[in-house]
Order: structure tokens, then sequence, then C-alpha cells
């Protein structure tokens, strides 16, 4: 940089040393080195300044980038996660489905047992209670005609009047 500024402060000077300006000619040469002069100094002093607001604007937004790219990184992982916890629920629920209708099947063959063995037994008590009942009935027959024997004083009442009068009540 130094080097272009002695170049210009040369080129200036020779361009002031000469004596075209006083014999009517133009002053373009004098403003242009100016202008470059000028150009020059505010190159040194800007140049510097701006290319350092550049790359720190340019590594701020790349670095807003990788935010936004690790934000997104993150995002398709707990995505990744949800899908595969998703898939895992799934699972689970069918493997759950099948014990339940296995389990299903053994309670309802469990309760079928349990109601046929209680239907036998309620059954057995049945048969029970009527042989009871009817032996219980034949002796109250059997009583009740005793005593309507006993109770009958007749001597034309023979052996065969009782037979017939047991036969009526039995039959």
């Amino acid at each position: 940089m130094s080097k272009i500024l002695l170049l210009i402060t040369i080129l200036s000077t020779y361009a002031l040393a000469s004596g075209g300006a006083e014999s009517g000619g133009t002053d373009i040469v004098q403003r242009t080195v100016n202008f470059l002069l000028f150009a020059g100094l505010v190159w040194y002093l800007v140049a510097e300044p701006a290319k350092s607001f550049f790359a720190a604007r340019s590594q701020g937004i790349a670095d807003e980038l990788q935010k936004v790219q690790d934000k997104l990184n993150e995002s398709v992982t707990l995505k990744n996660d949800a899908l595969t916890k998703i898939s895992d629920a799934k699972k689970f629920a069918e493997e759950l489905i099948v014990i339940s209708k296995k389990e299903n099947k053994i309670l309802n063959d469990n309760i079928m047992v349990q109601c046929e063995f209680d239907l036998e037994n309620i059954g057995k008590q049945n048969i029970s209670l009527m042989e009871f009942e009817q032996r219980r009935m034949v002796r109250i027959v059997v009583e009740d005609v005793l005593k309507e024997v006993l109770n009958q004083t007749n001597d034309d009442f023979d052996k065969e009047a009782m037979a017939n009068v047991i036969l009526k009540k039995v039959a």
C-alpha cells in the first residue's frame, strides 16, 4: 500500500511541476491526480475496516446458517427417534392384541369347563334330590296306607283287600 502512495505522490509532483496550466491548458491532469490521491487515501483508510466488516458479516451469516443446520439435524434426529418409538409402540400394540386374544381364549375355555362342571354337579344334585323325594313320597304313601289299614277295624278286611288298597295307593 505504501508503494502505491509513493507512486501517487511522485506522479502528483511531476504533474504539478509541469507548466501546462499557465499556457491556457486545462487542469484535468491535476484534478485526476488529486482524485487518484483521494481515492488511494480512502482506499488506504477504509479498505481494512470494510474487509473486516464484510468478513465478520460473512462469518456471522455462516454461524447462523450452522446453527440452523444443527437445529435441522437435531429435528431430523428427534423425528427419527419419534418414528422409531411409534413403530415400537405399534409392534407392542400388535403383540398385546395377540396376547389378549390368547388370554381371552384361555379364560373362555376355563369358564366353559367350569360351567360344564357346574352343570354336571347340578344334574347329579337334581337326580339325588329326585331320588330322595321319590323315596320320601313312597314312605309317606306307605305310612298313609298303613294308617288307613290300621284305623280300619273291619273283620272282613283280609289280606287280599289290604293288597288292593296298597296297589291303589301306589298306582
